[in-house]
Order: structure tokens, then sequence, then C-alpha cells
């Protein structure tokens, strides 16, 4: 770690390819949706944790994915922020490692609550008969947990294979933040264990996953199909709907990132998939699931109207 910041103490991140004269413009609207995600996620949580009716076991993973969307976006926005207002967009060398660090985590952690969401609709639609001693605090409490240790030992991995790297010639990286392809790229050591390590964890964090969740609805489909077609995809969309649609967001991005390189423009795509599940995506989730899920517009006003009753008597 010394040598490296013998050679290199900082990093210039290039930022967006845009023009200076819409950097106002952008600056503008990235802060608004920073603060509609900030805003958006803490609703559901400070809903979750204040109405008795959302103490189940898919809020609780919810408040979770909450949690992380909020953290998510925020390792990145307010340095991309800082940066459309600086003429020297830098960041330190101890700096980018801590956003990377941090940025691994929590994605990661996202796609694991995304499982963990999948398998409770699961057993709530395939065995709700045994969904209360299936699902029980404890079971969601490691899951949880378990979630959290898997993920910080996969971020911290990361980190310590780069920390052996040596960085002595550019230090331009042309992305909004410290990804860690782009860092890989301007390393002047050997990278083949690192980028092992990349496919490894990436089969355990995003392919496994995915084929979870894709099993998961498979065997929930085929059950309630069973009972109506007609009323069984009306259940189907009613009790998952917003799930599916927070999943197309999160590995649609991925998927199209990493699965289907291109050969023109890829730093231009990966810039703009990673403002996709950085930015875009985080800010939608609280939407999705309020204006798609009744118990949630059922406990705003539930709160409201208990606020608005204590206002009434003081």
């Amino acid at each position: 770690m010394e040598r490296n910041q013998t050679f290199l103490s900082e990093f210039l991140l290039l930022g967006l390819p845009i023009q200076p004269e819409y950097q106002p413009l952008l600056y503008a609207l990235f802060l608004a949706m920073y603060l509609t995600t900030v805003l958006g996620n803490l609703l559901i949580i400070f809903l979750i944790q204040l109405d008795s009716h959302l103490h189940t076991p898919m809020y609780f993973f919810l408040r979770n994915l909450s949690f992380s969307d909020l953290c998510f976006s925020s390792v990145t926005m307010p340095k991309l922020l800082q940066n459309l207002q600086s003429q020297t967009p830098s960041i330190p060398y101890g700096g980018c490692l801590t956003q990377m660090y941090f940025f691994l985590f929590f994605g990661d952690f996202e796609s694991f609550m995304l499982v963990a969401m999948a398998y409770d609709r699961y057993v709530a639609i395939c065995s709700p008969l045994h969904y209360t001693s299936i699902m029980s605090p404890k079971l969601c409490v490691c899951l949880v947990a378990l979630s959290w240790v898997l993920t910080m030992f996969i971020a911290l991995l990361h980190i310590l294979l780069t920390v052996t790297l040596s960085f002595c010639g550019n230090n331009v990286i042309p992305h909004f933040f410290c990804d860690l392809s782009a860092l890989l790229k301007l390393a002047c050591s050997d990278i083949h264990v690192n980028e092992l390590v990349i496919f490894i964890m990436g089969g355990l964090v995003v392919i496994i996953p995915f084929l979870l969740i894709i099993v998961s609805y498979v065997q929930i489909f085929s059950t309630i199909l069973k009972v109506s077609f007609a009323q069984g995809i009306q259940k189907a969309f009613s009790t998952c709907g917003s799930h599916i649609s927070v999943v197309s967001l999160f590995y649609g991005t991925i998927i199209g990132l990493y699965l289907c390189p291109s050969a023109n423009n890829s730093t231009v795509k990966e810039i703009v998939m990673a403002l996709m599940y950085t930015v875009v995506t985080p800010m939608l989730n609280p939407f999705i699931y309020s204006l798609r899920n009744r118990d949630m517009k059922g406990a705003l006003g539930r709160v409201l109207q208990k606020k608005k009753m204590l206002c009434c008597f003081s």
C-alpha cells in the first residue's frame, strides 16, 4: 500500500461525457433525483417501522432493501454532485478504495435481499399454511445477517486484492466513481487474480441469485395457475408485481452491461448503465413499492391520520 501511494496518491474522475455548458442543468437534475431517492427510501423505512400492520417478513426485507438503496446511492451521488461543481474532480487513493468497498458492499447486499424477498413470496404462495412457521422472525434475521456477512467478505476481498496492485502511470478514471473494472485497467501490475475473483464472485452475487429468483417465480406461477388462469394472473401481479419490477430494473442493467458487451462506445455504455443502477433504480424502487402496493398506501394513510388526530388533540 505504501508502494502504491508512493507512485500514485490520487485519481482523477473524468465524470460524465457531457459538455461543460450542460453541467449546471445536470447538477440540478441529479440533485433532485438524489433527494427523491433519500426521501422516498426514508419514507418506506419509517412507514414500516411505525405501522404494526407492516411488521411482516416481506416488509422486514423491504426495509433492509430501502436502507441498502439509500446507502448505495449515497456512495456515488454526493461525489458526482461535487465533481460537477469542481474544476479538478479528484479523489484520494484511500477515498477511492473506500468508495469502491461500500459500492460493492451495498450493491451485493441488494442482490441478496432480492433473493430473500423472492423466497418469501414463494413460501407465501406455494406453502401458505406453513408460512408463519417457515418465515419465522429468527429465519428472517438470519437471512439478513448472512447477507451482511457475505457482502462484507466479498467487498473486503476485492479491496485487499486491489491494494496489492501498483498504480504508477495513468491516474485518470473514465468514470464518475471508482469502479473496480475501470480501476483495474489503470494497474501496471498483473491483474489475473483480480479478474478471476471478479468472475467467481460475480457468479455468486449475480448469476446464482438471479437463477434462484427465476426458479422461485417458475414455482409461483405454476402453483397459482393451477387454481384459475385469470385469478392466478391477477394474484401473481398483485402479490409479486412490485418485486418483479425491481428485479427487472436491477438485474436488467447488470445483464445489459456485463453479459451484452459492445465494442463501440463501451465507456459511454458503462457510464449510462452505471447511472441506471446507482441513480435511477434506487430512486424508482420507493415509487414501485408505494404506487403498486395497497399495504404501503394504507400504512401512509394510517400514519397521516394518526398524526392529524394528535395535532387536533394538542
